[in-house]
C-alpha cells in the first residue's frame, strides 16, 4: 500500500537527509518544498509572511497531485515543514483522502545542535535557502512538538550525542 511520509524537525535537524533515505524505497517519490518554492518564486520570499503565503499557494497547487500519486500506488515523501498542527492536519488529510497510510518522522534535535549544523550548512552553501541564527530563533517559535491528540503515527528519532560525533 502507498504511504505518505512526512518529516517533523527544526531547521538543520536533518529533515532533508532523512527524506533522501526514505525516498530510496521502491515506488516512492520525494517532493521538496524548498526546491519548489525556489523554482516558482525565487527571490520573492523575503519574510516569514511571504513564505507562509507562497507555501500555501504551493500546497493548494500540489494537493490533488499528491493525492493522485498516492491513489495510484506510489508512496510520497514530503520534505515540507510539518512543524505546526495546521501543517500536519493538511498532510494527514492528504493521506486520508487518498486512502493511504501516513507516518510522521519526528527528528527531536536540540536547538544548539541545529544551530551548529546550520552554521556549517551555511558555510558550505549546500541548501536552497540559507537561514541565519536569528531566522532560526524566529522560526522555531512556531515549532509545535507533535501531540498524541493529533492522532498521528509518529516515528520518533531522539537525538543521540554519540551519533553526532
Amino acid at each position: 500500500m502507498a504511504s505518505l511520509n512526512l518529516v517533523i524537525g527544526k531547521i538543520a535537524s536533518g529533515k532533508s537527509t532523512l527524506v533522501s533515505q526514505l525516498a530510496q524505497q521502491s515506488a516512492t517519490v520525494a517532493m521538496s518544498e524548498d526546491k519548489w518554492l525556489l523554482q516558482l518564486y525565487g527571490e520573492e520570499i523575503k519574510s516569514i509572511t511571504d513564505y507562509v503565503r507562497l507555501s500555501s499557494n504551493l500546497r493548494d497547487l500540489l494537493t490533488p497531485h499528491i493525492i493522485e500519486l498516492l491513489k495510484n500506488g506510489l508512496s510520497v515523501v514530503l520534505d515540507f515543514q510539518a512543524n505546526t498542527v495546521q501543517s500536519r492536519t493538511w498532510m494527514k488529510a492528504l493521506a486520508l483522502e487518498a486512502g493511504s497510510d501516513s507516518q510522521f518522522h519526528f527528528l527531536d534535535v536540540p536547538n544548539e545542535v541545529c544551530k551548529a549544523r546550520l552554521r556549517q550548512r551555511n558555510a558550505q552553501g549546500r541548501h536552497e535557502f540559507s537561514a541565519s541564527e536569528e531566522d532560526f530563533d524566529r522560526i522555531t517559535t512556531y515549532f509545535q512538538i507533535p501531540q498524541d491528540s493529533e492522532g498521528l503515527e509518529i516515528v520518533h528519532y531522539p537525538w543521540n550525542e554519540e551519533e553526532e560525533r
